[in-house]
């Protein structure tokens, strides 16, 4: 199976899906925030692997307690996920947190800044 094809672009998104739900509805870890959420899931070809990119919302300490919150439960995740979908191969997940939604709200709040100081001057 290529990297790109229909078949992984449709496991990719069924995975993502189930993630988001077993993060939002069944881990009770209070390390977890309640505003996490899934970005994105890239699984391998062979269904080997695969890594879950996480946004958090909250400050450095909260992504942190939230990213050892899933390692430890990762097991859990894991058997949830293989008793869900109907793969093969249950891969196994690498949590990354993820930047970029924060960013946008960044590079958004700084362009407002601009564009109202360029209002202010005419």
């Amino acid at each position: 199976m290529r990297k790109n094809s229909i078949k992984n672009i449709r496991i990719n998104e069924e995975v993502m899906h189930e993630l988001a739900n077993i993060i939002r509805g069944e881990i009770k870890d209070p390390r977890i925030n309640p505003m996490t959420s899934v970005v994105a899931v890239e699984v391998a070809p062979d269904l080997k692997t695969a890594k879950a990119y996480i946004s958090v919302l909250g400050d450095k300490k909260s992504q942190d307690d939230t990213l050892a919150g899933l390692k430890s439960a990762e097991g859990y995740i894991r058997r949830t996920l293989a008793k869900n979908i109907n793969l093969r191969n249950t891969p196994q997940i690498t949590f990354i947190i993820d930047q970029s939604i924060e960013y946008g709200v960044e590079m958004s709040r700084k362009i407002d800044e601009v564009t109202k100081d360029l209002k202010d001057e005419d």
